[in-house]
């Protein structure tokens, strides 16, 4: 997705409150654990198990818009991190 008319902060930014304000309570929390993504520029967004399928679904609809991915009812998309025994 096209990102250089916005810095990586202003998209994080206008992603979460486009998220807040029209998506969440459409999506959560029936949608729990799928991916969104959102166009920050129409707010148009895609959901799916597999965050690059929701990501190329909406650039098909979308070429080159500006898009924040998150995961539904998750504070971020993804962990990182060891489980493991020491």
């Amino acid at each position: 997705m096209h990102t250089e008319k916005y810095s990586t902060d202003e998209i994080r930014e206008r992603a979460g409150k486009i998220y807040q304000q029209d998506i969440r309570h459409l999506v959560e929390p029936k949608h729990n654990g799928k991916f969104v993504v959102i166009d920050i520029e129409s707010g148009d967004y895609e959901i799916n198990e597999d965050d690059i399928t929701a990501e190329e679904r909406l650039e098909e609809r979308r070429p080159g818009c500006p898009g924040h991915l998150f995961r539904i009812g998750y504070e971020s998309a993804f962990a990182i991190g060891w489980g493991g025994n020491p």
